[in-house]
């Protein structure tokens, strides 16, 4: 091993220090309340350092984001990748995916949730900046990839995929972010799962293909995948 790559294993082993003390930080005592030198104390370095490899507290919270995205995307590869499948099986599989992301690390999706609907993304240096957006346009197209194999196959009527979308997006963080308030009201309880199995429902016999049964009828939608498997 060259002495180069040897600092650049260094140096990443230490910038992944530092962003599991900042995770611990953040879950303790929350962002607004934690500080550069908390981070560095629980990281057992100098608050110097901590700027050698994050500009700001702001960038150390949204590098957290960058693993789950990674994730999430891993996730929806594998569903698109899966041979076989029939589209509402593909779609029941998308929930799945989405659902064990949320349980792969449920804090640093919800920071990355705050992070999407909040002024941080502005202080970003253009390289993480860019980063993020690349790894949630990504998620995005693969689940519009996933929509749009719903309606090629029948499954849903003829809505644009790319807004379908981001609706399932914005209602999974939604969901979210409400299960994670009233978690903080009552820790004994997580409704999560039954409540994202409703809503998908709910979702998808909206966005069903109508089939129309005579012509005074108004048809009724099929092939929801909440029923169908």
């Amino acid at each position: 091993m060259g002495i180069q790559e040897r600092k650049e294993r260094e140096r990443e082993r230490r910038r992944q220090q530092i962003i599991v003390a900042a995770k611990r930080v953040f879950s303790e005592k929350g962002f607004n309340r934690a500080t550069m030198e908390d981070i560095a104390q629980e990281a057992e370095l100098s608050p110097g350092t901590l700027y050698l490899y994050f500009k700001n507290k702001d960038e150390l919270y949204a590098s957290l984001s960058l693993r789950i995205l990674q994730y999430l995307n891993m996730r929806l590869d594998h569903v698109i990748k899966e041979e076989g499948i029939e589209p509402a099986k593909r779609i029941e599989a998308l929930k799945a995916a989405i659902y064990d992301v949320y349980q792969f690390d449920p804090l640093i999706l919800i920071n990355l949730f705050h992070l999407q609907s909040s002024e941080t993304l502005k202080n970003l240096s253009p390289e993480l900046f860019d980063d993020i957006q690349k790894l949630s346009s990504g998620s995005l197209d693969r689940i519009t990839i996933l929509f749009r194999s719903g309606i090629d196959g029948g499954l849903f009527d003829s809505f644009d995929p790319v807004v379908l979308a981001e609706i399932l997006w914005s209602l999974f963080s939604g969901m979210v972010l409400w299960e994670e308030s009233k978690r903080i009201l009552d820790d004994d309880n997580n409704f999560l799962k039954d409540t994202l199995d409703m809503a998908f429902e709910i979702f998808l016999r909206g966005i069903g293909k109508v089939r129309e049964e005579d012509p005074g009828s108004k048809g009724h939608r099929i092939g929801h995948p909440a029923s169908s498997i």
